[in-house]
């Protein structure tokens, strides 16, 4: 459907969310409090499986095996003949931050073991996703012997079986969910391919990328050409991985927690690529005090906005750069594209909630949007601040030329947005001209006069894939604090631990009487709770509708530091009516 927002009716106010409490093991709960952690940290830790302080950063040495991970040997015995033999190597991105920073750590990790490689990045309005034959055609120019794809090319069908018939050895590392046919490349490292044991089914792109640079040092040292005292540190590199594993919000189970802790680790100790230090300081953020939301928040967006607007190359000179001038440089220019890119997102934005209200919201469980005046890199955004917004499964389409559309969908937990778009195509073949992606996000290329069809088949599939349960609005919570809970220490514990997909942050609920309350910049709610005699500050960004006197609202604890001041200030992120409720 096309959106005029100038003839729209106000959008639906998206409803209240119900309020649930995480249950969690007391027995772990009273063990890690024996050893130290405040009791409400104790509490949401022990709820989310973790059973001793040793569980959330695991040194490196107890990351899994590259043994496990299927063709990684092989492929890095492939790589490893490639150097001896001085042939061309090409690196074929993917154009987001995870792409970027494999792409980086590919090249960083292959020059210092003396490979000959270069990259590609395809630009998205040019050639879509993946290898392609036409980006094969292009990348074959530069005359490769090897084409590494980086967190693409598992369903590159026909563009590795072009690569092959010009004589090109490809080599796939990727994450994304395999289709029904794998593509004939020499190797194909995926830990989701049928067949890999690999423990972590979670490892994004950079990870993928990262374990076959370990596998092939352990191949090049076992030939001779490194000893452990001359070997390169790909430790070095961590800060990358982290930056891509968090930037592609895949879960953060105990491998992927501790590869961002030790990325984490090498930024605060100031071991960090010169283009990773001049992003921190274009964002204004300290990289002595990097947490998983500066990477997620501060860092990755800026690198994104690269392949949204324009292609990924800046963003991938930036991360391979080893000069900070230049560094700073690029840094500023994708600061730039930043900027421009929210003003075009938040425009964007406001079109799609006009339009809302026409799609009959109330009885339907997904949301289709389509405005022939978007941008095509920026639709993804869309689709998920709708999603976050609406709670519904929502794919937002741009305008491709030639009467297509390529369109990009964010779910909500619970509905598997690939298999969902799978299965629309089973039941109507005609309507998608091709589809990829994994769980929360999916990425599509469809013809405009299908999109009517293709809204009601979307919605069939949601409805017949997904619990209607799912689709009302929760939170879920880590239980209520008391007024002396609040404290310096236990904000520095939170601080302190990687949080992020699959591994959430600690949420906490409670009731409290609202004292004060005033808007600031037109959009965000400046509060002053009330809480067992104590007044406490509050914040509810992108909120503007007042609360009434007692209310319960959903926070987390964040120190404020504004004005040189270190205080205290709680982060309201929803609200209920109703008294929170317990989850089995």
């Amino acid at each position: 459907m096309t959106l005029n927002p100038s003839s729209r009716g106000p959008a639906p106010a998206p409803s209240e969310p119900m309020l649930f409490e995480r249950p969690y093991d007391t027995a772990a709960a009273g063990r890690l409090a024996a050893a130290g952690l405040p009791a409400p940290l104790a509490r949401a830790l022990a709820a989310r499986g973790v059973v001793s302080p040793a569980d959330l950063a695991p040194p490196l040495g107890e990351l899994h095996a590259p043994a496990l991970l299927a063709q990684c040997q092989r492929a890095a015995s492939l790589l490893a003949d490639a150097i001896a033999r001085r042939q061309r190597l090409l690196i074929v991105a993917d154009y987001d931050c995870d792409g970027a920073t494999a792409c980086a750590v590919g090249l960083r990790g292959l020059r210092a073991m003396g490979a000959d490689v270069d990259y590609l990045v395809p630009n998205r309005f040019e050639f879509g996703y993946g290898l392609t034959p036409e980006l094969v055609e292009l990348a074959a120019r530069r005359h490769p012997d090897w084409i590494i794809t980086v967190d693409n090319g598992v369903a590159s069908v026909d563009g590795v079986e072009r690569a092959n018939a010009l004589g090109i050895g490809v080599v796939i590392t990727d994450h994304h969910l395999p289709g029904d046919r794998l593509p004939p490349a020499r190797a194909i490292v995926n830990p989701n391919q049928l067949g890999c044991a690999f423990p972590s089914k979670n490892l994004a792109g950079v990870g993928v990328m990262f374990y076959v640079l370990t596998a092939l040092r352990a191949e090049l040292r076992s030939r001779g050409r490194f000893d452990q005292a001359t070997q390169p540190r790909l430790n070095s590199l961590l800060d990358l991985v982290a930056l891509g594993t968090v930037a592609d919000l895949v879960r953060l189970d105990r491998n992927n927690r501790t590869l961002v802790a030790a990325g984490l680790q090498n930024i605060r100790r100031g071991r960090l690529q010169p283009g990773v230090a001049a992003l921190f300081q274009v964002a204004g953020r300290s990289a002595m005090q990097a947490r998983a939301e500066d990477l997620g928040f501060s860092i990755a967006p800026r690198i994104n906005a690269a392949g949204r607007l324009t292609d990924m190359t800046v963003g991938i000179e930036c991360l391979a750069c080893d000069e900070p001038d230049r560094a700073l440089d690029l840094a500023r220019q994708l600061d730039r594209l930043n900027q421009e890119r929210r003003q075009i997102e938040a425009q964007m934005q406001l079109d799609a909630i006009a339009g809302i209200d026409e799609l009959g919201f109330g009885e339907r469980r997904s949301i289709v949007l389509y405005d022939p005046q978007w941008h095509q890199g920026i639709v993804g955004l869309v689709a998920s601040r709708i999603k976050d917004r609406y709670h519904r499964p929502t794919i937002a389409f741009a305008a491709a030329g030639e009467g297509l559309m390529r369109g990009s969908g964010r779910s909500i937990e619970g509905v598997h947005l690939r298999d969902t778009l799978d299965q629309v195509t089973k039941a109507e073949p005609e309507l998608i001209e091709r589809f990829g992606g994994h769980a929360m996000a999916a990425g599509l290329t469809m013809r405009q006069a299908h999109l009517a069809a293709f809204k009601d088949a979307f919605e069939a599939a949601t409805r017949a894939c997904a619990d209607p349960a799912l689709f009302t609005r929760s939170l879920v919570t880590d239980g209520a604090l008391t007024a002396t809970d609040i404290r310096p220490d236990l904000v520095d514990a939170l601080d302190s631990i990687v949080w992020g997909q699959g591994f959430a942050e600690p949420l906490f609920a409670n009731q409290f009487d609202v004292l004060e309350q005033r808007l600031v910049q037109d959009r965000h709610l400046q509060l002053t709770l009330g809480l067992d005699q104590r007044r406490l500050p509050a914040i509810w960004f992108g909120h503007s509708e007042s609360l009434p006197a007692r209310a319960c609202l959903a926070y987390r604890l964040k120190f404020d530091t504004f004005g040189g001041l270190r205080r205290i200030r709680l982060q309201v992120v929803g609200a209920a009516g109703d008294p929170v409720g317990v989850t089995g």
